[in-house]
């Protein structure tokens, strides 16, 4: 971090990506410690459930056009915490069980530039099933330089023309936080927008972070005639953004689209993009748009500019995917730069059903609501909800204080649909950096319930991960689950282990004298 305040950077070249990429090599996977860097919104059982779909649609349109014997690569580009490729290859298997149909088979590849969060994801105990079925890989891959994959798991390399099948290529979040140009249009004309950097006197002493958090950014413009020239690549899109917009700030993604012609370049049969980001794919939303500031949040994301990615690829012949309204949180498309893009029926039918319909955007902004009207809410409504996040876990955590209130008028059916719930949800509970004691919310609602059996075997796996901080109210309770269930030599063994904790509890020691 050497830049000072005096000198002028093209926009795409500033020091802030490369702090960008210092502080996820420095984080590894406890970037997402706290939601500091968002994940849930892109990570969450939904949309890896729409992703799934899509992917299980595009599977059967390659068995239909007769491509059904080679198998299909799904390349996820930045994938971060490893949450929304776990919940991907979940559904996903779970969908081809299911249908029991024949279907090409398929290699999950995550990716990431950070090698910390690879070896974090290779060693992760939820992965270890998908590893040693063949169907998850891993490889570090730097999106500004790469143009191979060099697989970890089996040891091969993916380089141009090696794959038959197209390539499916899964990117949330990524295309706003890699370099992108920045270009103003004015009275009809192009401008490069450079930037200046201000930063404190001891900018070299703090962490990435800090230093973006404490830099301000200034912009100016200069005539950038090189993008309308014939030989710029993206000519026509340049020339379209100089005809219908005025005042305009335009993040341009040139690396993202180099990234993808890449990546395309490694298959025969092209790709299948499927993303979601902060970003506008309607040419309306990046007019008068202002010089764009740097979202915080431990990094930093800008705009993702699909308008410009859509047209390029459409040029070259692709079919785009984007809903036909405005979006709130998320902008979910897919870019189809297929042979004959438009017979993908299944996964075009997936996409209206799991995407345009009602998608991720929309579950979101419902989540919002749902977050803050949660204590007006009855027990219907709340599995109604938690049913159609998919079994989510951290929508469980928020819940059960609601759910510990609502218990004692509830009834049998709705305390079986309770236990069904925990049950899905703990088979696709994917462990973060930042533990939490999932076990135990779900353990202690179970025992509200009177479900000693089932509150005993999550009250058991608390205790096991959590040794060193169990409190005890859990060996109480795990001591009447035994009474209840027979165990009474399981029950004083749990009583004894709370007297140590609380010598004079009387309770464990009235328990202790029968």
């Amino acid at each position: 971090m050497t830049s000072n305040s005096k000198q002028r950077y093209r926009f795409s070249e500033a020091p802030i990506w490369q702090v960008q990429r210092e502080y996820y090599e420095e984080k590894g996977t406890k970037a997402w410690n706290n939601d500091q860097v968002p994940q849930y919104i892109t990570s969450n059982p939904m949309i890896a459930t729409a992703y799934a779909e899509m992917i299980f649609g595009f599977l059967q349109d390659r068995v239909n056009r007769g491509n059904g014997s080679e198998p299909v690569y799904i390349v996820e580009l930045g994938a971060g915490a490893g949450r929304l490729a776990f919940h991907v290859l979940t559904e996903l298997c779970e969908l081809i069980d299911y249908a029991g149909i024949p279907l090409p088979s398929f290699r999950y590849i995550m990716t990431d530039l950070a090698m910390e969060n690879i070896m974090a994801w290779k060693a992760h105990p939820a992965l270890q099933a998908f590893i040693a079925a063949g169907v998850l890989d891993f490889a570090r891959f730097d999106a500004v330089n790469d143009s191979v994959l060099n697989l970890m798991v089996s040891g091969t390399t993916i380089s141009e023309g090696d794959v038959k099948q197209p390539l499916i290529l899964v990117a949330n979040y990524f295309f706003d936080s890699i370099p992108q140009e920045l270009i103003y249009i004015g009275d009809g004309k192009v401008y490069e927008t450079d930037v200046y950097i201000e930063q404190s006197k001891h900018h070299d002493s703090l962490k990435p972070a800090e230093w973006l958090d404490q830099i301000t950014l200034r912009y100016e413009h200069r005539p950038a005639p090189e993008y309308e020239q014939e030989t710029y690549p993206y000519r026509d899109v340049i020339s379209l953004y100089r005809e219908q917009l005025e005042d305009s700030h335009i993040l341009f993604p040139a690396a993202g689209i180099a990234c993808l012609d890449r990546l395309s370049g490694l298959s025969e049969g092209g790709f299948l993009l499927i993303t979601a980001d902060k970003g506008d794919h309607l040419l309306d939303s990046w007019k008068f748009a202002e010089p764009p500031e740097l979202i915080l949040h431990g990094s930093f994301s800008l705009t993702a500019n699909y308008h410009a990615m859509n047209y390029v690829f459409e040029q070259k012949g692709a079919a785009v995917l984007f809903p036909p309204h405005h979006y709130k949180n998320i902008n979910v498309g897919c870019i189809l730069h297929l042979e004959q893009p438009m017979d993908y029926p299944n996964l075009r039918l997936a996409y209206r059903r799991s995407i345009e319909r009602f998608g991720p955007d929309e579950f979101f902004s419902m989540k919002w609501w749902v977050d803050h009207h949660l204590d007006s809410m009855g027990l219907q409504q709340i599995l109604s909800f938690w049913r159609l996040g998919g079994y989510d876990a951290e929508f469980f955590i928020q819940s059960t204080k609601r759910i510990s209130s609502l218990l004692p008028e509830s009834n049998e059916d709705e305390k079986q649909d309770l236990l069904r719930g925990i049950q899905r949800m703990w088979s696709s509970y994917y462990v973060m950096e930042q533990r939490y004691d999932l076990a135990l919310d779900a353990g202690l609602i179970l025992f509200e319930m009177d479900m000693y059996e089932h509150s005993k075997y999550y009250l058991e796996i608390s205790v096991h991960e959590e040794q060193d901080e169990v409190v005890s109210t859990v060996f109480y309770c795990l001591a009447i689950c035994c009474f209840e269930l027979d165990l009474v030599e399981d029950a004083k063994r749990y009583l004894q282990k709370l007297l140590e904790l609380e010598p004079e509890n009387e309770e464990a020691l009235a328990l202790l004298s029968y």
